[in-house]
């Protein structure tokens, strides 16, 4: 970043960030002058991510979000790092397998547990008594659509969603009056993990959307900035559909 605006006193930890929907969540937060932790998998990967968002404001803790031990360490260096954690935003996610749930196999879906519900429990566990507790912020959880209906072919990811939606619940609920906490139920949004879902096909999978295109990060990064500020703050406990208008196409007539 070119020109950096004049920092918010907010810090923000965004798990899933080295690029997709977390990136964008991060860019948009980096742009409001919050200074944010992301994490991920890939330790280039991040450092890259850190490097184009400003690495005079942003640091990358490289681990597997299911791995409690890479948990400790985020929050921990977040601390360290900046004496705070305002807001935690839950985006690491995985969607390994496509097919009928009836075959799935077992081990798959503890996998896609602990990484999209368990992962997002024990981070919100650490921010919570880190910072959270006594200091008050928002946590904002990126589940999907796909937790809202069924979902052919990822039914797994959808069931993992659906559990992150009510997660978001309990949370708001037991962590008020200090901490907000609430979801974003996108669609399908431009990114490598849902690639899959429009490769080869963007034009005609766009046609299903009443505001006829696909997501970007940016999309879910606005909503994110939101949610994380004052302007929603008597919002706790929802799940915002971000979906192009998709949803609409269930209606009659």
């Amino acid at each position: 970043m070119t020109e950096l605006p004049a920092l918010s006193g907010q810090v923000a930890l965004v798990t899933g960030a080295s690029r997709g929907i977390g990136y964008g969540v991060a860019e948009a937060l980096v742009a409001r002058g919050d200074r944010v932790c992301i994490t991920g998998r890939n330790e280039e990967a991040l450092k890259e991510a850190v490097d184009k968002l400003g690495a005079d404001r942003v640091i990358g803790v490289a681990g597997k979000a299911h791995d409690l031990e890479h948990q400790a360490a985020a929050v921990e260096r977040t601390m360290e790092a900046f004496g705070r954690v305002d807001h935690l935003v839950n985006n690491a996610g995985t969607n390994p397998v496509f097919g009928p749930i009836a075959d799935l196999d077992l081990d798959v879906a503890r996998k896609v547990f602990e990484t999209n519900v368990v992962s997002a429990l024990g981070f919100a566990q650490r921010t919570w008594h880190a910072w959270q507790k006594d200091n008050g912020g928002t946590i904002v959880n990126i589940a999907s659509v796909a937790g809202l209906s069924a979902s052919p072919f990822i039914g797994a990811y959808g069931v993992s969603k659906a559990a992150m939606i009510n997660l978001t619940v309990q949370l708001a609920h037991e962590f008020a009056p200090k901490v907000r906490v609430n979801a974003i139920a996108p669609a399908v949004v431009k990114t490598k993990f849902a690639q899959a879902l429009y490769e080869g096909r963007e034009a005609e999978a766009a046609a299903a959307y009443p505001l006829a295109r696909l997501g970007v990060p940016s999309d879910i990064g606005g909503t994110t900035a939101f949610l994380t500020s004052e302007q929603s703050a008597w919002i706790t406990g929802q799940t915002l559909v971000v979906d192009g208008g998709i949803f609409l196409n269930a209606g009659v007539g």
